[in-house]
This record gives C-alpha cells, sequence and structure tokens, in this order.
C-alpha cells in the first residue's frame, strides 16, 4: 500500500508545507479516532475542486481503539465523485464542518493550513452503536469536537507539537479534561489509577490539576515544570510532553490546549502509568551492562593468557616450539578483540572491519616471515553478531597468517591483499598474495597443517560457508570465502 507521502506525490500539487501539515494531522488523528469513536478518514482534491466536478481521493485512515470500526476495508487510493460523497466537495468549497450521512453518520472537516483548506476529514459513526452516552464518552466527544473544530481552523495541530506515537499517552491510557480555571472536570477510571498509582489518596474532580500534580512528582524541577504546562495550555501554548517520577511510579504526561474560534474552553490531559515498563527497561539495561562486563572479563582473562603464553615463548630455543606458541598467542589475541569489542557493543555485534585493522599489526608482529610483506583491505566486511564474529575473525586471520608465512620466500617483500565483496545473500572474502604460489600438489582437503584444519572446521561447522584456495590468475595465490548472511542452516 502507498504511503501517505507517494499518494499525495501522485494525485496532488500540494505544496511541501501542506504537506508536512497533512502529515502531522495523521501523527494525531489516533487520538481523534479514539475521542470521537469513529472512523477517520483523509480525503483530498485530485483535480480543480474549486469546479465543483473534480474527485476526492482517500490518503489516510484510522480506525478507533474505542468502539468498532465503520469500514471493515481499506478506503487508502479510493476515489469518489461529488455525487457519491458530496458532503467532503462542500467542505472543501465551502471551508465549513459539514454534518450528514445516511448509512452511518458522517462529518466532514476541512483541514486547513494558512489561508488555504488543503484536505478534509470525515468522522464516520455507526447510528445503531449510538446510546445514550456515559460520562467518558461526553467528555471524550466534547473534546474531539473542540479538536477538529480547531483542524478546520488551521490551528491544530502546530508545527511545534511533534507527536511520538510510540509514547505518547492514548486517550485511553488516561484522560482529564480541565476547565479554564484549571480545575478537573472529568477524570477517566486509568487516569484516577494513575494518580493514585502517583500517591494521591482522594478524588480528583473540582481540584485544581496542577497544583495536585505538583504535589506528588519527586523532583522539585519536574513538579515546577509539569505544573507550569498545564497552566500554560490554558492559555493556548503549545501542549507538551513529559516523563515524570511520583513516588515510586514513573507516568508520561501530555498536555492539549483546547482553543476552537480563539478562546479557551480548557485543556486536555492525556497520562500513562510506564511504571512496569520503565521497571523492565531499567532489568534489560541491568542485563545488558552484566553480559558486557561479562565480555570485558573473558577478554581480560585472554589477554592474560596471551601474555603468559608470549613470556612463555621467549624462554624456549626450540624454534618449532616458538613458533607454535607464537601462533597461540595470535589465535588467542584475535578472540579476545571480539570480546572487547562485544564489551563496547549494546546489542551483541562487532564491526569486523575495525577487528581485522587492529588485527593486521599484531600478525605483522609475531610472523616468522620478515616485516617487508604487507597487508591491505580492500571493500567492507560489515558487521556480524557475536555468534558468528569469532569464528569468522578466526578464519580471516588464519588465512592471512598463512599467506604470509608460506606465499613469500624468507627475505622476499609482498603484498597480502584482503578483498570483501559483501550483498544481501553472502560475504565474498579473497585473500590475495603475489606470493610464489602453491606447492605442486597441493589439496585443501589434504593439508594437514593445523592452521587449515582450524579453517576448514570452522567454515564448515560455524560458518556453513565454503572456501577455495587456487592459483591467482597473475601470480601468486587466492583463498576464496563465502560466508551466507541469512539466518544460518546448520549442516546435516
Amino acid at each position: 500500500m502507498s504511503t501517505l507521502s507517494d499518494l499525495l506525490a501522485e494525485h496532488t500539487d500540494l505544496p511541501g508545507v501542506a504537506v508536512d501539515h497533512l502529515q502531522r494531522v495523521v501523527g494525531e488523528w489516533q487520538l481523534l479516532a479514539d475521542l470521537s469513536f469513529a472512523d477517520v478518514l483523509l480525503w483530498v482534491g485530485t483535480d480543480d475542486v474549486s469546479s465543483g466536478t473534480a474527485d476526492v481521493l482517500c490518503v489516510a485512515q484510522c480506525r478507533p481503539t474505542t468502539a468498532p470500526t465503520v469500514f471493515t476495508h481499506d478506503i487508502v487510493g479510493t476515489t469518489i465523485s461529488e455525487s457519491e460523497h458530496p458532503d467532503v466537495m462542500v467542505a472543501l468549497q465551502q471551508r465549513e464542518i459539514v454534518r450528514g450521512g445516511v448509512v452511518t453518520r458522517t462529518e466532514s472537516i476541512p483541514v486547513r493550513c494558512g489561508e488555504h483548506v488543503i484536505a478534509v476529514l470525515t468522522r464516520d459513526t455507526n447510528p445503531a452503536q449510538l446510546r445514550p452516552p456515559s460520562a467518558l464518552e461526553v467528555a471524550y466527544r466534547e473534546c474531539a469536537d473542540d479538536l477538529c473544530l480547531m483542524i478546520s481552523e488551521g490551528t491544530f495541530p502546530t508545527p511545534e507539537e511533534r507527536t511520538d506515537v510510540n509514547s505518547s499517552p492514548r486517550a485511553g491510557d488516561g484522560f482529564i479534561r480541565i476547565d479554564t480555571e484549571g480545575r478537573v472536570d472529568y477524570a477517566s477510571p486509568n487516569a484516577l489509577s494513575a494518580y493514585h498509582r502517583m500517591g494521591l489518596t482522594t478524588e480528583l474532580s473540582g481540584r485544581d490539576l496542577a497544583s495536585v500534580t505538583r504535589s506528588l512528582v519527586t523532583d522539585p524541577f519536574d513538579s515546577q515544570e509539569v505544573a507550569d504546562h498545564i497552566r500554560s495550555s490554558l492559555s493556548g501554548n503549545v501542549g507538551h510532553r513529559m516523563e515524570v517520577d511520583a513516588r515510586g511510579a514513573t507516568v508520561l504526561v501530555r498536555t492539549l490546549a483546547l482553543q476552537p474560534r480563539g478562546r479557551s474552553t480548557g485543556a486536555a490531559v492525556l497520562i500513562r502509568d510506564v511504571t512496569e515498563v520503565k521497571r523492565r527497561d531499567r532489568a534489560l539495561l541491568s542485563k545488558d551492562a552484566t553480559i558486557r562486563e561479562i565480555h570485558h572479563r573473558v577478554k581480560n582473562n585472554l589477554q592474560t593468557v596471551a601474555a603468559l603464553l608470549r613470556l612463555q615463548s621467549r624462554r624456549l630455543e626450540n624454534e618449532e616450539a616458538r613458533t607454535a606458541l607464537s601462533e597461540s598467542v595470535r589465535r588467542v589475541t584475535s578472540i579476545a578483540l571480539v570480546h572487547e569489542m562485544l564489551s563496547m557493543s549494546v546489542d551483541e555485534e562487532v564491526d569486523l572491519d575495525e577487528i581485522v585493522d587492529r588485527l593486521v599489526p599484531i600478525m605483522l608482529d609475531v610472523a616468522t616471515v620478515n616485516p617487508r610483506v604487507r597487508v591491505t583491505r580492500d571493500g567492507k566486511l560489515g558487521v556480524f553478531s557475536a555468534e558468528r564474529a569469532t569464528p569468522l575473525v578466526m578464519v580471516l586471520t588464519e588465512l592471512v597468517q598463512n599467506a604470509m608465512e608460506h606465499g613469500f620466500d624468507a627475505g622476499s617483500a609482498g603484498v597480502v591483499r584482503i578483498s570483501a565483496d559483501r550483498s544481501a545473500k553472502w560475504l565474498d572474502v579473497v585473500i590475495h598474495d603475489d606470493g610464489r604460489g602453491l606447492p605442486t600438489g597441493f589439496s585443501l582437503e589434504r593439508s594437514d597443517g593445523l592452521g587449515l584444519q582450524i579453517v576448514r572446521t570452522l567454515v564448515s561447522v560455524e560458518l556453513n560457508g565454503s572456501l577455495g584456495v587456487h592459483p591467482a590468475a597473475g601470480g601468486g595465490t587466492d583463498a576464496m570465502l563465502r560466508v551466507p548472511l541469512g539466518r544460518r542452516v546448520p549442516r546435516p
């Protein structure tokens, strides 16, 4: 389904400021649908609506969470003529709210941006669902009527009222209507429960909401700020959102100024108890910190092991034993670097490019060949999960070390190049050296070198990938590694 921006770009020539305003309207209209107990649709003209013969197109749709929907199917993308929905065209042309409807009770609200009406909102309610309203429904609908009138006047929403649909309280979370003096006209049961959670022991009705809230909020600065926001909404200032702590409870508070026809009718305050959500967030943060601390300690332990192996190798006179210990130092160090990166990561992922770049100088230090061999890297290896990063780093370091030690004669210069090509499905890495090439009769499967045995095992079992070692076209050797990037499927 096309987005609002796509439909507006395809079917209208509205300027950017008008498109931005419609985006803000859509950002607020779940609240409007819930307060209205109605489906809300957004219509725009597709031609010169002033002629009275143009069609209108539905570019967005919102269903209420407080009542059954009128439309069980999607209306977005539907074009209607004036005869099919005359009220929408009248609202566009006359710039006034129009009420009508036969099958459903419909209200068409012009959406004004500056001096122009750029679209129409319709509120559709099934008359069969109407019954004597409760106090909550009366308070909801009165607030919705004020907001719709403000939309028709172009005073709501304003550019300053940035909507965050993920954190902003909804009407069902807790709704309070205050009069022009700041006293509570109506508080929904959920709003009253939130205030009781904050420490209130009495009712809210008739009380000054700013004073009550200020007395409950723990932090003196926050208590004064939220009280000021509530009072400022009565004078028509831009609504605000805040998160405050009150005696062990955490709540989100949003204020909405209600000023239809330029005069204040009070304000609406939405409140959401997020105490349990914040508790779970804190638990996750604590768990994440614990995991990162574990990675940090593992890294320290591995570095200690590497240091001990390095000390031991310096005491040995047997060259073969010293080489074996040096290779062990490199392998332990590569694993330690992965854990070091994980100790600084918040999502259990590591950047392989950074790890490989830090490992290259270490490999050159412990290499048994002369330091005239250079190692370079082309392309991006990218980010990998902790589960796959360790074996992949091990494979890459073993292949680079193998090329450095076995691809060149002692004293000769050369280059080992790591070339990476990452697509949506695969990571392809070529370890190329311009050395003397493979020995006669070389076979990867029959090689008994410890490094290549480690590589074959990790590629096959841990990475579910493939590896080939072949003579390079221009001389030297290519070790070609392919690793799938999708969900890993274990080999049978």
